[in-house]
């Protein structure tokens, strides 16, 4: 037996793939599996992006490699985008697109940690970003949140010894808790890394899903300087298997990125990029239906939830429900799994703060989250 790699020993497979697998298992054996734990929308992307994909997929011109870079249209696009979304003016930054922001993760980590060196980690949040600093030989911190409202406990923040700290990871709306963040709170992030020298990577893909008040960081003033913002079109444009994302800030801060990434892939297929530029130009109709969708499964999930004695907050954004479960949340998801054919997410995979939570993803159709309402009743 050849040995892999020690890195393989500070990380295990991610929680979803081992989980994906055992629901098609029992669907094989006829279990009629309702799948609420994975936040892949359900939803098709607008018809005209599709059919531009389709268009550029029959140019014999297509086909080939493309630029490192992305097309300028595509990185034009993203501009425009921030421009209109978040009224701000990111014409003089470097825009890197990637396959997905989840590539862009290991992309900055291999970019800028070193061995021993420290990340600062919210310790409710995407479990991605414990697994790739682990990998890239660097340690993670854990970062605390207040209890219930999943503030970040400025007091406990401050005494932390961040001498050792290079990256710190924030995320909102926060997953998954949906916790919107604020100007204010921005800004003293943005404080506290310029105090420190301190690398703020703000991962922000679910910005306008139930959120009227989307936020990149670099609405903050002085962020321009110590920022990375990584986002996509997956969840916003419902293009997650498109694989489509992007990392922006100042050229000084991106070039490393492009370094490593460059060395890993060899650009994407340009098709998908042309469609990313027409998903990245529609109007506000398609934000309006597509939070009118998912309004409607919010409120039938939160009756899901009320059934279950679960506990949640109803001013959540993004894709999911959080909820405080009566039980260990593990338990709670077991049980639904192996009495009512319902996989939701058990909270732990999150963090330790998780292990009394469930999360519940609202990529379902109503017709499916009203069944699971009725099996539960």
């Amino acid at each position: 037996m050849i040995a892999p790699a020690d890195r393989t020993k500070q990380i295990s497979e991610y929680y979803f793939s081992k989980k994906l697998r055992e629901i098609s298992r029992l669907q094989k054996e006829g279990k009629p599996i309702i799948n609420l734990g994975i936040g892949s929308p359900d939803q098709s992307p607008d018809e005209q992006v599709i059919q531009i994909l389709k268009q550029g997929a029959d140019d014999p011109n297509a086909h080939g490699y493309q630029s490192y870079q992305g097309l300028p249209a595509l990185r034009d696009a993203i501009k425009s985008f921030y421009q209109r979304k978040y009224h701000k003016d990111i014409s003089t930054l470097e825009v890197l697109p990637l396959m997905g922001s989840k590539e862009g993760i290991t992309h900055v980590s291999l970019a800028y940690l070193n061995a021993g060196d420290e990340v600062l980690i919210p310790e409710l949040g995407y479990p991605t970003y414990t697994s790739v600093t682990k990998m890239v030989g660097a340690k993670p911190v854990y970062y605390p949140l207040v209890d219930a409202t999943w503030e970040p406990d400025w007091d406990e923040l401050s005494k932390l010894d961040t001498s050792r700290v290079k990256l710190i990871w924030l995320n909102y709306p926060h997953m998954p808790t949906g916790v919107k963040a604020s100007v204010a709170q921005l800004e003293r992030f943005v404080a506290f890394a310029k105090e420190r020298s301190i690398l703020i990577c703000y991962d922000n893909p679910y910005s306008f899903l139930g959120n009227d008040q989307p936020l990149s960081i670099f609405n903050v003033e002085g962020a321009l300087e110590i920022a990375l913002e990584l986002s996509s079109v997956s969840k916003t444009f419902n293009m997650a298997g498109w694989r489509l994302g992007w990392v922006a800030g100042n050229e000084q801060l991106v070039q490393p990125v492009l370094q490593i990434m460059s060395n890993m892939s060899s650009g994407m297929f340009r098709p998908i990029q042309e469609a990313a530029i027409a998903a990245l130009q529609l109007g506000d109709e398609w934000y309006g239906k597509l939070n009118e969708v998912y309004t409607k499964r919010r409120k039938i999930g939160q009756r899901i939830f009320d059934l279950l004695g679960c506990v949640y907050d109803p001013n959540q954004a993004g894709m999911f429900i959080w909820a405080k479960s009566p039980s260990r949340g593990e338990e709670l998801s077991d049980k639904l799994l192996n009495d009512y054919d319902v996989f939701i997410a058990p909270g732990f995979i999150f963090g330790e703060k998780g292990y009394g939570y469930v999360r519940m993803s609202l990529c379902a159709p109503e017709s499916k989250l009203e069944e699971v309402l009725n099996r539960i009743k």
